[in-house]
């Protein structure tokens, strides 16, 4: 097999494993993402030896996304807008497969996580963003990244838990009114 080869097992692995793990959650059988990717179990377990290894790979891409989108969103919107837009799409990425609101949540806190520094470099987006925000005076001065990250990961916990109030737009909505700024 050719390292371009391997490359393109590595990539398809990953775009199977982020469907199979949005239609069945994190607990998903790797069997399953390997036969979808058509590829041998082997070739999974060379690329991701374990079910976290593959959670990890594709969960750092998604925080790497977002970071870069903070930056994005920070150059070309106004601040409140910039907020927004992030929040909304951080809330879809966290309802993306059940149980990744909490694996999000507990690598925030555990340090020895491998995701860890993603994670953090994610909460620090969100930081400048919100002290953006804070300083245009579109949100509340007294709440903290940290606040942020758990309300929108919670938005992501809902839509994994009650489908029916799947309206994450919405709710990040609802949550960014009562965190404006009244001054």
């Amino acid at each position: 097999m050719t390292r371009s080869d391997a490359v393109r097992n590595r990539e398809r692995i990953l775009d199977v494993a982020r469907a199979v793990l949005g239609e069945h959650g994190t607990q998903a059988s790797l069997r399953d993402v390997a036969r979808r990717a058509e590829v041998g179990l082997g070739t999974l377990y060379r690329h991701f030896p374990s079910r976290d290894a593959l959670l990890e790979t594709l969960t750092r891409r998604r925080f790497e996304h977002l970071t870069a989108r903070a930056d994005v969103l920070a150059a070309r919107a106004e601040a409140g807008a910039a907020l927004t837009g992030w929040m909304t799409e951080f809330a879809y990425g966290a309802g993306a497969y059940r149980g990744l609101p909490n694996e999000i949540l507990a690598t925030l806190a555990d340090e020895s996580s491998p995701l860890h520094p993603a994670c953090v470099a994610l909460r620090n987006a969100a930081q400048r963003l919100l002290t953006t925000a804070q300083r245009a005076g579109r949100i509340r001065p007294d709440l903290t990244a940290a606040e942020l990250f758990a309300l929108v990961n919670a938005v992501g916990w809902i839509a994994e838990r009650a489908p029916e109030l799947d309206r994450r737009e919405r709710l990040v909505e609802l949550i960014l009114g009562g965190l404006r700024s009244h001054a």
